[in-house]
């Protein structure tokens, strides 16, 4: 099978709305919030799909939006969704990789997001992935739920500096 992290275009309208369905039980986009992510933001959207052996269309297992506000350095991870099926498969860290590589490319010094205080898995990727607990947000969810505010600094390349890992 084969795995593929690309930009989302709005041929990708449908699979990100059932994908919105399936993983999320409240707080989802509708179809129209979408297309606007898609089309009008000041916004990057990616996709995680992967494809059986490339006999079947690819699946779409995640997607992630990054918002984007004219003369802001800071970057908002708007929505971060992986496929109830695809969880603890590390196709979200490679997502929110991506994200962040994107960010960067557009010079944004810190990645901010929102996360549901339940969601302990979320919680558990974004600390690793260095992400700090910046702001408690009380009934910030549409059940009433708190949230998490939190941010994470990035180390922006200069233009023409090489990237060098160990």
């Amino acid at each position: 099978m084969t795995t593929r992290l690309r930009p989302a275009t709005s041929h990708d309208l449908d699979a990100l709305y059932r994908l919105e369905q399936v993983a999320f039980t409240g707080d989802r986009f509708s179809r129209r919030q979408l297309w606007h992510l898609l089309n009008r933001a000041h916004a990057e959207t990616w996709v995680v799909e992967r494809d059986a052996q490339g006999f079947s269309p690819a699946r779409l297992l995640g997607y992630g939006t990054l918002l984007f506000r004219h003369g802001s350095r800071r970057a908002r991870l708007y929505s971060f969704c992986v496929h109830p099926d695809a969880r603890g498969s590390g196709l979200g860290r490679q997502l929110l990789e991506t994200l962040e590589g994107e960010a960067r490319g557009r010079d944004s010094a810190r990645l901010g997001l929102e996360v549901r205080a339940d969601n302990r898995v979320a919680l558990k990727l974004y600390r690793r992935m260095g992400f700090c607990l910046e702001r408690w947000l009380p009934e910030y969810y549409e059940d009433g739920c708190a949230g998490w505010q939190m941010v994470k600094e990035l180390e922006t390349v200069p233009a023409g500096a090489a990237i060098v890992s160990d």
